[in-house]
């Protein structure tokens, strides 16, 4: 077995590659992070370049793990800048570091695969191993894997990788029946406040649609794009994707997106983008012209709420952040991050800072579940 390391999607197979990923996370399908290359939204100059691991045996694939040479730390979601200002203060370069994500994408999930009847824990050592060799040829100063899924994350540390915990909120589907079997598992106060957001929307003369990614009309990408765009203008920041990726998993992969558009006197004013995987609804995508009472909690909740209900998903994985979402049925769950750092000081000084951190984080979500609007 020989591990490789590949610098571009196109130079690796696409039935192999979704004969080990499936389809039950999107977001490691070969079509997904093929168009985040071609629409040049991941690229060296974006400060993101591909170095995807794969594991060759007489050419044939038995696994692979996504990975990205950083040259930043924008597009991550697990914060780690306070990190790389103290290795400059020591003199040190923090940058460049090998990442094992999904870029702009905080969702859990595997980050190294294996072939059926391959051992992933064999898969996971080899790799490591790679990365420490490369990282001391190159002068890279660590590698961080974000939001592996929980059997992984004990893998790595037992490896000897650092762990970092997060928090998210998501919503679990309890076989309601419908969008009112969920609302009565709430207490008086906040069942109120959801049928109110959710009139309010239609009194305002708002009317929303769901659209099947494959059915989405040309002109509702660019409508979608301009609003997904406007949500990082408002904040003087440039988009992390182009249209042209949008319009390629449209066409790629458009059976696992769902985009519900919000019309006011029959014009778009709103949308919202999810990704559709086996039992889970990731809501990734949002943005509006103008301001709307509530229209934001329903395109972006409760529509997906419905669509979960309807589908029969498990989960609805809305995203980072936004403590508003406890009140409206958003569980906090523990996400997590796995961390190598050459430089064993520093190593030994971050396992000092997770500990308290840590300890931080499962303190702030014991207080999080007591805002939970469940009688």
């Amino acid at each position: 077995m020989e591990v490789k390391q590949i610098h571009s999607m196109t130079q690796v197979n696409a039935d192999a590659w979704n004969s080990i990923a499936g389809n039950a996370y999107p977001f490691l399908r070969h079509e997904f992070l093929l168009a985040l290359e071609q629409s040049g939204s991941v690229c060296e100059s974006s400060g993101w370049l591909a170095g995807h691991l794969v594991l060759i045996n007489e050419e044939q694939m038995l696994g692979f793990m996504p990975m990205y040479l950083k040259y930043h730390s924008w597009g991550e979601y697990v914060f780690d800048q306070p990190w790389a200002q103290s290795y400059h203060q020591q003199g040190l370069n923090y940058y460049p570091k090998w990442l094992s994500a999904i870029p702009f994408t905080p969702c859990q999930g595997s980050r190294i695969l294996a072939q059926a009847g391959v051992d992933t824990v064999d898969v996971m050592i080899l790799f490591i191993n790679f990365i420490k060799q490369q990282a001391e040829q190159q002068g890279i100063s660590s590698w961080h894997c974000l939001f592996p899924e929980l059997q992984q994350l004990k893998q790595l540390r037992s490896l000897g990788l650092s762990v970092r915990e997060g928090i998210q909120y998501q919503w679990f589907n309890r076989g309601y029946r419908d969008f009112n079997d969920f609302l009565n598992t709430m207490n008086a106060s906040k069942r109120k406040m959801l049928k109110r957001e959710r009139r309010r929307v239609s009194e305002q003369g708002i009317k929303l649609m769901r659209i099947m990614g494959a059915d989405v009309s040309e002109q509702q990408w660019q409508d979608f794009f301009r609003f997904y765009s406007l949500t990082y203008l408002k904040r003087n920041s440039e988009p992390y994707l182009n249209l042209a990726f949008f319009q390629q998993i449209a066409d790629t992969m458009g059976e696992q997106l769902l985009l519900i558009l919000a019309f006011k006197d029959e014009l778009p004013i709103a949308a919202a983008l999810s990704f559709i995987g086996d039992d889970t609804l990731y809501g990734r995508y949002w943005g509006c012209y103008d301001e709307y009472h509530s229209l934001h909690f329903e395109a972006c909740y409760y529509q997906g709420l419905d669509y979960c209900i309807e589908q029969g998903l498990q989960r609805f994985d809305s995203g980072a952040q936004g403590e508003h979402k406890i009140a409206r049925g958003f569980e906090p769950v523990t996400t997590y991050s796995a961390h190598w750092l050459r430089d064993e000081r520093f190593a030994l000084a971050l396992e000092s800072f997770l500990e308290v951190e840590q300890k931080q984080i499962q303190r702030y979500k014991e207080v999080a579940k007591t805002y939970l609007p469940f009688k």
